[in-house]
């Protein structure tokens, strides 16, 4: 990537914070923080400008009653077990945020990556006095149980990080989160630069049923499509968004297609399993084959700057500071998006050492 490239690129992004209207905060520290741990405030989410895409939903057409945080319950149903750096994160800041609005109860559940304890944990918050429920879905579909429970008690049900098949204003009141389609082309970008736009690449598709993976894979494969031919996607595999899937995945990959020259990981935890692989075969991940991946979690950032990656597209989980911001608008009669899109940054081997500091 060119130094003129990444400005363009940097400026883009601090201008879409500027103007965002339920920002987090500002992106200048993100490109340029040299802490070696991870910092939430230099990594904080900036939203696109509003994206109106959809009815706004109100407090009075969805029908809820106006209610002071400080004086309400909140849950937060999390998806997945927190050995996922991403999960960490995300259910973190929900709860500092908490804290900061100085919400009166929070209560989090975790469906280990069943739906239907996800199904059971959200009316386990509602019966137990939930007013505001901020779920991350563990897929695009089935929560539709849920989802009645809440609407017959006239709770708000925030979602974020995934989207699910359902109505805004009705079933949920709206998405927060990242453009995933976005994030493929970007990684399909990224991956034509480091290969040159030819050669053998494999995909490490994420979890089924859900619209991240899809939507990540959809935007990578029309992206090469479109801009490089003679880059063949000659593999698609699931590797269930773990690391030690996505190794078994990268160890059978070597054997059946042994020309591939470059990996899309459709989160870093595969990507990290696929770094192992390569290194047990006596391959050189990052130079023998491209890896590309989507996150930013700081163990891919570093494998980065080790040149064991060539590329990480960022998919930011600190969704606590944009959900209460957009709760507290929702609560004061403003009208609420059904999509709040986020702006992500990208990782590459020229700025990923500086900004480790935004990692998670």
């Amino acid at each position: 990537m060119t130094t003129q490239r990444r400005t363009r690129t940097l400026a883009v992004a601090c201008l879409l914070a500027a103007t965002a209207t339920l920002a987090a905060s500002g992106c200048s520290k993100s490109e340029t923080a040299d802490t070696s741990k991870g910092d939430a405030a230099a990594g904080a989410q900036a939203t696109q400008p509003a994206d109106t895409s959809g009815k706004g939903c109100t407090l009075e057409t969805y029908g809820a009653p106006k209610l002071d945080l400080k004086n309400a319950v909140v849950g937060f149903s999390q998806s997945e077990k927190e050995a996922n750096p991403f999960r960490i994160a995300e259910t973190q800041s929900i709860k500092d945020e908490a804290a900061k609005a100085g919400v009166k109860k929070l209560l989090t559940t975790n469906a280990q990556s069943q739906l239907p304890k996800q199904i059971s944990d959200i009316q386990d918050m509602l019966a137990q006095g939930a007013d505001f429920l901020i779920v991350a879905p563990l897929n695009s579909d089935g929560l539709e149980p849920a989802f009645k429970a809440a609407a017959a008690k006239k709770v708000p049900v925030l979602t974020v990080d995934r989207k699910v098949n359902a109505e805004a204003c009705k079933d949920y009141l709206s998405f927060l989160g990242s453009d995933f389609v976005e994030q493929g082309k970007r990684a399909a970008d990224a991956m034509i630069e480091a290969t040159g736009g030819k050669g053998q690449v494999a995909i490490l598709l994420g979890a089924s049923g859900n619209n991240v993976t899809t939507d990540r894979t959809k935007g990578f494969v029309d992206r090469v499509k479109e801009k490089a031919p003679d880059l063949k996607i000659v593999a698609q595999q699931t590797g269930e968004f773990a690391r030690d899937k996505g190794q078994q995945v990268m160890e059978q990959l070597i054997q059946s297609k042994p020309g591939i020259t470059g990996v899309y990981a459709e989160n870093d935890e595969m990507g990290l399993g696929a770094i192992t692989a390569l290194k047990a075969n006596g391959k050189k991940p990052g130079d023998d084959v491209k890896i590309v991946s989507v996150d930013g979690t700081r163990n891919a950032v570093q494998a980065l700057a080790k040149g064991e990656m060539n590329a990480v597209i960022e998919s930011n989980p600190r969704f606590g500071p944009l959900a209460f911001a957009t709760a507290k608008k929702f609560y004061a009669g403003e009208s609420i998006p059904e999509n709040v899109l986020i702006t992500d940054r990208e990782y590459d081997q020229d700025n990923a050492e500086k900004s480790l500091g935004g990692a998670y």
